[in-house]
Order: C-alpha cells, then structure tokens, then sequence
C-alpha cells in the first residue's frame, strides 16, 4: 500500500481554506476514481503549545504508486490538483510513503 501524505502550510484565511476545502476541493476530489482510502484532518498543537509548520493533512491511499500516477493524470485527478492553488496559501507539501501496518 502507498499513501499520498498532503502537509498543508497555514494558510492566510483559515476560514476561507476550511470553506473552500469543503465546499469545493472535495467535490472535485471525489470525482478520482480508486482511492483505497482517504482521510483528512486539521492538525491540533503541540503539547507545549508552540505553533507547528502544518495546518491541515490529507492521507490518501492506493495500492501502488503506478496506481497514483495513472490517477493523477487522469482528467478528474488532474482537475484535483490544479484546484490546489485556489485555497493553499500557506504552501503544500505532497509526500510518498510505503506503508506498512504494524498494528
């Protein structure tokens, strides 16, 4: 298994980043045909409440990294990408990983 870890920065209106992301990126990225899983959430602070580089995370999961090559040049994945810029103005980082389950 292969996930697609997606570290957004912390962007310049936290609210219009949540509406639009909800609103409208999720939408276009539910069009994307064969993700195993996908999961999202807004990271909470450090436990001594110094600020951390990322405000939200996106997990998504295929079986191989082919698999997410195929998907994101496909139209609907190429579409989820280039929506990225319209909300992401603290910066993105997309990040390849094996996964391996341990538990």
């Amino acid at each position: 298994m292969v996930r697609l870890l997606v570290l957004y920065g912390h962007p310049k209106d936290p609210e219009a980043f949540d509406r639009y992301y909800s609103e409208h990126h999720i939408p276009i990225a539910k069009c994307m045909k064969g993700l195993k899983k996908w999961t999202i959430g807004k990271v909470q602070g450090s436990e001594d409440g110094k600020p951390l580089p990322y405000y939200y995370v996106a997990d998504l999961y295929m079986d191989s990294r082919e698999d997410f090559d195929r998907l994101l040049a496909s139209p609907e994945g190429q579409a989820a990408v280039a929506d990225v810029p319209n909300y992401a103005t603290g910066g993105v980082t997309f990040l390849y990983t094996n996964v391996e389950e341990v538990i």
